[in-house]
């Protein structure tokens, strides 16, 4: 029986729980993506990130891609902890590994995603939305870059 898309989050949530004693992350589950980067709810000033990670795999219950399984802990720890204020990150699965290989996947297609896992960021500038930055694979592994990257303008 398959495991519903959102049981990954809560899975990582449950295996790899940050240090700290409170959580604070500005993770939304099972994304739902509009159709393009310019319909995302960002106010002008705002940061909003989208992480595309693999489904799990209903036999495991884990990510199929061990690049995601690498780096969900790190995306993790690096948004928890954060103020009210610190920005939001949608969650996006990319599906199983035959939907993801597919070249006519739509996160490949619409929105230029060929790797995972994929942390984009997005700003507001005027009235377009743009993405300011992106960090792929083993780039989300180095802490410190992670952490410019979210904290950077």
């Amino acid at each position: 029986m398959p495991i519903p898309s959102s049981s990954l989050l809560r899975i990582y949530s449950q295996i790899f729980k940050p240090a700290k004693k409170t959580l604070k992350m500005p993770l939304i589950p099972n994304y739902p993506l509009p159709i393009t980067a310019n319909d995302l709810p960002i106010a002008h000033g705002e940061k909003f990130f989208l992480v595309f990670i693999s489904s799990a795999d209903p036999s495991t219950g884990q990510a199929w891609c061990p690049d995601v399984r690498a780096a969900w802990p790190k995306i993790v720890e690096a948004f928890s902890g954060q103020d009210d204020e610190s920005p939001r990150v949608g969650v996006v699965e990319v599906g199983q590994k035959p939907e993801w290989k597919d070249p006519q996947n739509p996160y490949r297609t619409r929105w230029g995603v060929n790797c995972i896992p994929a942390l984009i960021r997005y700003e507001r500038a005027n009235s377009e939305v743009l993405e300011t930055g992106r960090l792929v694979e083993g780039e989300i592994l180095d802490q410190e870059r992670l952490s410019e990257f979210i904290g950077s303008r």
